[in-house]
């Protein structure tokens, strides 16, 4: 009795110092107990994922891929997985296993090693939001005591879904969403046996258990995981030995990019850095919806990167990257530089190819066989494409930017065997390609309220993160011209005012040098229209202009169209477009005469969600109307009509928008629209020796389209050449140049095998184009190709003609009135009061047919 006495006091005082040291150790480590609060709302830290407007997948940004689930949008089997392998008393338990522990402890007083955790799924969590993984006591109780306190405040079905989405399981990947689409690139409803108990088994050892690094051990750790699940009941013999004998499917899956933008993707996370900072936009799990549409981003990027080879195949070969077997001889009495080797067998051409980084579109290939007018290409997947002569006949050799070889007439006159070639697809065809050394940018905009519809900053993001549509300021060229155009019609001039088109011959005392500016070509038709000099790109008239109005006040003046001050030129090169603009802010000013006068401003995000797909926030930009709020639905008329009976006031249903700042008048904004609607079109009765062509006169052609109106642009030596035009709710800007802002675009010459394809139209857009690089050949074919794709189910719009716009008979020539109304005429507009009162005389009236034929700009290109 006395040493049963003695045991219990000793075993009494045990218990009370082993509960004092358990709460002393508990005070210890409350500090790194999550709260109540942190434990029901855990943020999983998910990438951020960037969508086209319409909802496609253009990219994802953060460390860590996460795909977040509910828990009952996981397949039973993977749960079932996961807790026979990592924790079967998963539902029986309050946090930890005494079980487990208790053979952790076992171990450790046998063999001194701390081997077995016997963490349970709530110890693992614990460890995974809120502690290191370093193996110490202490990290070990304060896993207990959390995992205690979680099971106390979340359910068991909380605590596995956290855990599902929480868990570390390689390659970046993190929850079993991620882990599916990682290894396998589909959902988690769509993964075998097989698969599932691959993924359950990587959360003891991700980097050494994965498929993709270790598939030997990933299959090994699959099969304990089939023979927990066989022990558990969860499968049965035949289920097993299916899984078990199962093939190792994994690969290394990135995101299911929908829609690969890069240069958009990469603006809106510059956007969404500088909002939320690094870390928070990366792990915050926002949906960035993005103001561009999947069919106008595809068709901007397929323009431009057609339009950049078309470009590149017009001005030559460069040839081919290099050779693996068959290398020319430079010096044929030079042994040395002979190179003779046999040639490889297949599998190592392919092994070769499979190392070269490919430039999308571009595939590399290596040449196998050269027969009279096609060639056979192995290319890195096995498989040979052979290559016709409409693929080949482009690529004579490129000898400078204006010099051309001769047309080649078959094809070892390109290529030999041995040569390592880049190909691409063009409307379904296979090519002889190369990477293009000219750059361009493209973007489109609403001109209602400045969102932009898409973007392009280059050939390649991946080859040149540099974004040529946000970054590269470039010399404009005649693109400024509409814009010198409204400031004379809001200074006294008319769409008919008659500029005098002559040389200019001016000396400069200070520099002893004289400006002689010119037009291009260097033709001059003396007195003329402002509507035909705007059309056909009239320099000279540009200048007058300026002069007219006055430089301060012209200067003053494209302010309007949100150009910097300090960026524009002050002097009278101004009028010729010397000032540097990137093309973002010159789709801008475009806007300003497309939509009526209003200055909106370009945005990229429309709208952003949580991971939830709650809307976080809604962009409200300014818009293209004033007053903005009226009723324009028909159920916001019948809800007015309504109220207006029961006397009370009526709201529409629309969100508040705001009006952007007037800069210009509608009439002036309709006139220089209209006078670039010339442009883009042949005008006349070529009968009646009235025909002349706008300098974009191929989009007219092309398109067939009324309702479109633009301006080219080319700077001096054909440095930058622009393309900017518009229909009623698109403006897009095209710019083509060399990155190297000293080189030249050059020009090219005709290539009799493209002619004698399409003899009739070779000369209107694509590899074809003959002459001097200018606006019309080097960047509108971009915006052309784009606008057929855009509008191609979308009826001309009829022309809006807004108050105060009056139309009257004017003479062709003199811009007065006639009484004539023959083909020496034509109806033209005005603002109400500016329209002209005189009358040409009889004696004064210019009859064309009377006159010899007149050359116009490009009539050497087409006649």
């Amino acid at each position: 009795m006395k040493y049963l006495k003695a045991i219990f006091i000793f075993t009494l005082i045990s218990f009370v110092i082993g509960l004092a040291a358990l709460f002393g150790l508990y005070r210890y480590i409350e500090p790194d107990l999550p709260s109540v609060d942190v434990l029901k709302e855990v943020r999983l830290q998910t990438p951020m994922r960037i969508y086209t407007h319409d909802g496609k997948l253009v990219s994802q940004y953060g460390v860590k891929r996460r795909i977040p689930v509910k828990l009952d949008e996981v397949p039973e089997q993977l749960i079932q997985a996961i807790i026979a392998t990592e924790d079967s008393r998963f539902y029986q338990h309050v946090g930890i296993d005494p079980i487990g522990l208790t053979r952790a402890v076992i171990n450790l007083l046998i063999t001194g090693e701390k081997q077995q955790g016997a963490s349970t799924l709530s110890m693992q969590l614990a460890r995974g939001f809120f502690l290191s993984r370093e193996k110490t006591y202490i990290r070990k109780i304060k896993e207990i005591f959390i995992a205690l306190h979680m099971e106390s405040e979340l359910s068991k079905d909380e605590i596995l879904e956290l855990y599902l989405n929480k868990v570390e399981l390689g390659h970046r990947s993190f929850g079993v969403g991620a882990a599916a689409q990682v290894y396998y690139g589909k959902p988690l409803k769509e993964l075998t046996l097989a698969q599932i108990a691959t993924i359950a088994g990587l959360p003891q050892a991700p980097s050494v258990l994965n498929p993709i690094s270790r598939p030997e051990r990933s299959k090994q750790r699959r099969r304990i995981v089939l023979l927990r699940m066989l022990d558990e009941g969860f499968i049965d013999r035949e289920q097993f030995t299916q899984a078990l004998n199962a093939p190792v499917t994994a690969k290394r899956h990135g995101a299911e990019i929908e829609v690969d933008a890069p240069y958009l993707a990469d603006i809106i996370y510059t956007e969404m850095v500088g909002i939320y900072g690094k870390e928070e936009a990366e792990t915050g799990g926002y949906q960035v919806f993005s103001t561009a549409t999947s069919s106008m981003q595809l068709a901007a990027q397929q323009a431009t990167i057609r339009n950049l080879h078309d470009y590149d195949e017009r001005h030559g070969y460069r040839g081919p990257i290099g050779y693996l077997w068959n290398a020319p001889i430079e010096d044929e009495n030079n042994e040395d530089e002979q190179t003779i080797i046999e040639v490889p067998p297949d599998d190592e051409i392919i092994e070769y190819l499979q190392a070269v980084q490919n430039i999308t579109p571009l595939v590399s290939g290596i040449v196998t066989q050269v027969d009279e007018l096609s060639i056979d290409v192995l290319v890195g997947s096995g498989e040979r494409i052979t290559i016709s002569w409409e693929g080949l006949d482009w690529a004579r050799e490129y000898i400078t930017d204006s010099r051309q070889g001769n047309a080649p007439k078959q094809a070892d006159d390109i290529l030999r065997e041995g040569a390592i070639v880049w190909i691409r697809q063009q409307e379904g065809q296979w090519r002889l390609s190369q990477l293009p050394s000219v750059s361009g940018a493209f973007v489109a905009i609403d001109p209602r309220n400045g969102a932009v519809q898409a973007v392009v900053g280059g050939y390649n993001y991946y080859q040149s993160q540099f974004n040529r549509v946000t970054q590269a300021k470039r010399q404009i060229g005649s693109n400024v011209k509409p814009f010198v155009y409204a400031a004379a019609l809001d200074n006294g001039y008319t769409v008919a005012s008659v500029i005098n088109d002559a040389p200019i011959n001016q000396w400069n005392a200070r520099s002893g040098v004289a400006w002689r500016p010119q037009n291009s070509p260097n033709e001059y038709d003396g007195p003329i229209r402002m509507r035909k000099a705007l059309g056909r790109s009239k320099n000279v008239v540009s200048i007058r202009l300026l002069r007219g109005v006055g430089l301060d006040r012209t200067v003053d003046y494209l302010t309007n169209f949100g150009f910097l001050r300090d960026e524009i030129p002050r002097d009278e090169t101004l009028s010729l477009g010397s000032g540097s603009h990137t093309p973002l802010e010159v789709v801008r000013a475009m806007s300003v005469i497309a939509n009526g006068g209003f200055l909106v401003n370009p945005h990229f995000i429309s709208h952003i969600e949580n991971e939830l797909g709650e809307e976080l926030w809604k962009a409200n930009p300014v818009e293209a109307c004033n007053p903005c709020n009226q009723v324009e639905t028909v159920q916001d008329i019948e809800a007015q009509l309504a109220a207006e009976l029961e006397g009370v006031s009526f709201e529409a249903s629309a969100d508040e928008r705001i009006p952007a700042p007037q800069v210009i008048s509608p009439q002036t904004a309709f006139l220089v629209a209209d006078m670039m609607r010339t442009a883009v079109r042949a005008n006349g009765n070529w009968n009646k020796k009235t025909y002349w062509l706008g300098t974009g006169w191929r989009a007219r052609n092309i398109l067939g389209r009324t309702d479109i109106g633009g301006k080219t642009g080319t700077t001096n030596d054909a440095k930058d050449t622009w393309f900017s035009g518009f229909t009623h709710n698109l403006v897009a800007t095209s710019w083509v140049g060399f990155d190297d802002p000293s080189r030249q675009l050059g020009r090219a010459t005709r290539n009799q095998n493209i002619v004698n394809r399409n003899p009739e139209k070779f000369n209107w857009v694509g590899n074809g184009l003959i002459g001097s690089e200018d606006g019309a050949k080097a960047a509108q074919p971009a915006w052309i190709r784009f606008m057929q794709q855009v509008l191609a189910d979308k009826p001309n719009q009829p022309l809006i003609v807004p108050e105060d716009i009056v139309q009257v008979r004017v003479d062709r020539n003199s811009g007065f009135l006639t009484r004539r109304s023959d083909h020496t005429t034509l109806f033209e507009y005005f603002r109400r009061g500016t329209e002209p009162s005189q009358f040409v005389k009889e004696e004064d009236i210019i009859d064309p047919a009377t006159l010899g034929d007149q050359k116009t700009e490009e009539s050497d290109d087409i006649f």
